[in-house]
């Protein structure tokens, strides 16, 4: 697919811009209208070797993208390289270049492209998926303008490493998998409780 460039202007400092787009945890912020089931790939979120795993639900076929942060020269550029396609033979990559025209005021330009390894991607990918691209980048940067400008002090949303959620985690002192309940505030008798096995078994 040829690159496609959407651009915005942003009322808000450079630097301020360039830290919320490069920060990959905070994408779905401002991306999950089109890229879903967004997870990190590594522990980092920030900075070269950062990266994330998304879906797109786009005409034709549900596509997986997953990418890395290749060059980052903050506040200036980002660039993220990547594969999707079936079986990741398609190459994908994002490029963000910011400038700032006047005090105050940024320019984000992203620039998104693929290159499909065969023919059969790319008649996949000339069936609307352009099209839908590029109203999806542009709807994203509306999006990040509004969280810039706007700045509600609302926590923002963040993906987390594959899978990893939060309020699922094992809890200090209770083994994953093997916890005990009791009610009304009581504690569980010792024969409720998980026990080790002995040795043998």
């Amino acid at each position: 697919m040829d690159a496609i460039t959407v651009h915005t202007h942003i009322s808000a400092p450079r630097k301020r811009v360039y830290e919320l787009i490069a920060d990959v945890a905070a994408r779905p912020a401002w991306t999950d209208h089109y890229m879903k089931d967004y997870r990190l790939v590594t522990p980092r979120s920030v900075g070269v070797g950062a990266g994330a795993r998304y879906r797109l639900d786009a005409p034709g076929a549900t596509r997986y993208v997953e990418y890395t942060v290749v060059e980052a020269i903050a506040p200036r550029r980002l660039v993220e390289d990547g594969r999707t396609g079936r079986l990741g033979r398609t190459r994908y990559g994002a490029e963000y270049e910011l400038t700032e025209p006047a005090r105050g005021v940024t320019r984000v330009s992203m620039t998104v492209w693929t290159d499909p390894e065969n023919l059969i991607e790319r008649i996949r990918e000339s069936i609307r998926f352009r099209g839908f691209l590029r109203r999806r980048a542009r709807k994203s940067l509306e999006r990040l303008r509004r969280i810039l400008e706007e700045n509600t002090g609302e926590p923002l949303a963040r993906a987390t490493i594959g899978g990893y959620e939060a309020r699922k985690a094992p809890r200090f002192g209770t083994p994953a998998g093997r916890g005990f309940s009791a009610s009304d505030g009581e504690t569980a008798p010792p024969e409720a409780r998980p026990q080790p096995g002995r040795v043998g078994e």
